[in-house]
């Protein structure tokens, strides 16, 4: 694999958006299965800072994921 191919990889699995199944449920990002042990390790590191950074310029301070939770939880419970 390239530096290219694997940067490539690390970018689609650190995105927000995450594919679901016909229920709804959260499946994993395909691309995932192509990274070696350690290119998972730092897709993580890399995750952990973007919701961080995108907490910080949240007004209420929650990244997409934290929105994407709560949304789920108001539509379940109305």
């Amino acid at each position: 694999m390239t530096p290219a191919e694997r940067e490539a990889l690390i970018a689609a699995v650190t995105a927000p958006w995450r594919p679901r199944d016909p229920d709804g449920g959260i499946r994993p990002v395909p691309e995932w299965h192509d990274l070696d042990p350690a290119a998972r390790v730092e897709a993580f590191e890399a995750t952990v800072v973007l919701r961080k950074m995108e907490a910080a310029v949240h007004p209420d301070g929650l990244s997409t994921t934290a929105r994407a939770v709560l949304a789920r939880i108001e539509r379940s419970t109305a």
